[in-house]
């Protein structure tokens, strides 16, 4: 017969040990979620931001803004920046469209998740209207010019770590996506 403190003793590890798996558990469940709102807050990785209106200052420095495309392996698609760069002020808006063309007998959906470069300028790129909000489901041989409209924060000139920024590539890459799913990479959603 085993002794009841011994059977305490027992069943408190058998807990906690079952505490730190469903724990554990959790936290994979939440590290996308949690990760996801660090590179939003942050710019992390690049990550834009979105917003409603154009900022109301623009400043006499300016932006050169380039233009970058990639398309996932599996996707039959051909997808194409802008020719030229956008040379604009800081707080103005620009305006860049993308050509997509769909080099399959099927139809496809897709999405583009994006990112700037360098990185750390990601806080201060913003979107006012993207292509890459939503799946774009494209038909046999389908072409279309895919319109973002974004600028420059003014706040860019006041961060030490990017005041001195004036060259951001925007950069996208074309995935494709089952219909109606909601995400195509980590850390990026409809909404941006």
């Amino acid at each position: 017969m085993i002794p009841a403190d011994k059977k305490k003793r027992v069943a408190l590890t058998a807990a906690i040990a079952i505490g730190a798996v469903v724990g554990m558990t959790g936290m994979a469940f939440a590290a996308v979620p949690l990760y996801r709102a660090f590179c939003q807050l942050t710019g992390y990785g690049g990550t834009t931001q979105t917003a409603s209106g154009a900022p109301t200052q623009v400043l006499a420095e300016q932006v050169l803004v380039r233009f970058d495309t990639n398309v996932a392996q599996d996707l039959p698609v051909r997808f194409s920046p802008p020719a030229q760069p956008e040379r604009l002020h800081i707080g103005e808006t620009g305006l860049a469209y993308f050509t997509v063309k769909n080099l399959s007998n099927e139809p496809v959906t897709a999405r583009a998740s994006y990112n700037v470069v360098p990185h750390t300028a990601g806080k201060y790129f913003v979107k006012l209207e993207c292509f890459c909000f939503q799946d774009r489901v494209l038909a046999p041989g389908e072409e279309a010019q895919l319109p973002v409209v974004y600028f420059v924060a003014p706040e860019i000139v006041s961060d030490p770590e990017t005041a001195s920024i004036r060259n951001v590539t925007l950069s996208y890459t074309f995935m494709r996506t089952r219909e109606g799913q909601g995400e195509t990479q980590a850390g990026q959603t409809p909404e941006g």
